[in-house]
């Protein structure tokens, strides 16, 4: 981002020659709530956007015929981006009246609520402005006050470095001990701040051209994911966002889950992937295995792996597993 930021600042930055920015906005509303699947404790909850083809694949291709069609009728030049550059899209999006920032940073419509991907036409044609959307939040909070690892230091505000999205999706390294306890059952993005909007309510509307969702992402039991190995990874979430994160990282999330699952027919799972090729996934095999398992367990398990382990920060995870649990690692 910092890198970007002259770059994000003006469109012309990125391309000098563009007059007009279209911004188009693509439905993926869910069929049911999405927090449903947070008290299903054996289950995984995976964020409403992933739960169907890669939106980049699906929303460049529509914007690639809009905008074929715009410059052979208006004899323009044409560039498309959906996340492929730096674009400051809901910025832009609120400019042209898609909808507002809410408080959560998100895009808020009132025609989608939350629910909406967004993609950008660049063109060197002149075309007519449209009217602003207003920010419609008002004095509600909802989005703030139900972010499970409180990433909202104030409305319109968000710290990554503490949102469940960032931390199970981007975040490449081992998730801090602090926010894993209030991932839950989290194992791809969280929808929480999207999903409690009141704006929610007008999300019905079009569904006809909704993205639809893969039934089977919806809540897959934990015990199928984390058996997962490269290659079924990578078949079973192709052509998905999931399978950019790659195997290791996902199943270091679904570790996570299983360790707060309050499971102990789980705890196998994790027994077993302590062998695990990856330090990303030894390292959270021994923290939920530490969750599940009691102590006299976990000790048997620390002396016959503790010696032959030589990652630092495998090692460091067996030595909290030793440990008593602080408050915030306990707490739910």
């Amino acid at each position: 981002m910092a890198e970007t930021a002259e770059r994000r600042a003006d469109p012309r930055a990125l391309w000098p020659e563009v007059r007009s920015v279209i911004l188009l906005g693509l439905n993926y509303g869910p069929d049911s709530d999405p927090l449903a699947t947070l008290a299903r404790q054996d289950r995984a909850s995976i964020s409403v956007y992933a739960r169907n083809r890669d939106y980049h694949d699906v929303i460049k291709g529509k914007l690639k015929e809009l905008a074929g069609f715009l410059a052979a009728r208006a004899a323009s030049d044409v560039k498309v981006f959906v996340d492929t550059a730096p674009v400051m899209e809901k910025p832009l999006a609120e400019a042209a009246g898609l909808g507002w920032q809410g408080k959560h940073t998100v895009l808020v419509s009132r025609n989608f609520g939350n629910w909406l991907f967004l993609g950008a036409i660049f063109t060197t044609a002149e075309l007519p402005v449209d009217t602003p959307e207003r920010d419609h939040c008002g004095s509600c909070r909802r989005c703030l006050d139900v972010c499970p690892t409180d990433a909202f230091p104030a409305p319109y505000r968000l710290d990554a470095r503490r949102c469940i999205s960032y931390l199970t999706i981007e975040h490449k390294g081992h998730i801090p001990a602090e926010f894993r306890a209030a991932i839950g059952n989290r194992v791809f993005g969280c929808d929480d701040c999207l999903a409690v909007c009141p704006w929610n309510k007008f999300a019905q509307r079009g569904r006809e051209t909704r993205l639809h969702q893969r039934a089977d992402l919806a809540a897959p039991p934990l015990a199928d994911l984390v058996r997962l190995d490269d290659p079924a990874f990578r078949a079973r979430f192709a052509g998905t966002p999931i399978k950019r994160t790659g195997r290791d990282r996902f199943v270091r999330n679904v570790l996570i889950a299983i360790g707060n699952s309050g499971e102990p027919a789980l705890a196998a799972e994790a027994v077993r992937l302590l062998e695990d090729a990856s330090p990303l996934v030894r390292a959270m095999a021994v923290w939920a295995a530490a969750r599940l398992l009691p102590r006299h367990a976990v000790e048997r398990l620390a002396r016959d792996r503790l010696a032959r382990e030589t990652d630092q920060d495998v090692r460091l995870e067996w030595r909290r597993g030793l440990s008593p649990p602080t408050a915030g690692e306990v707490a739910a």
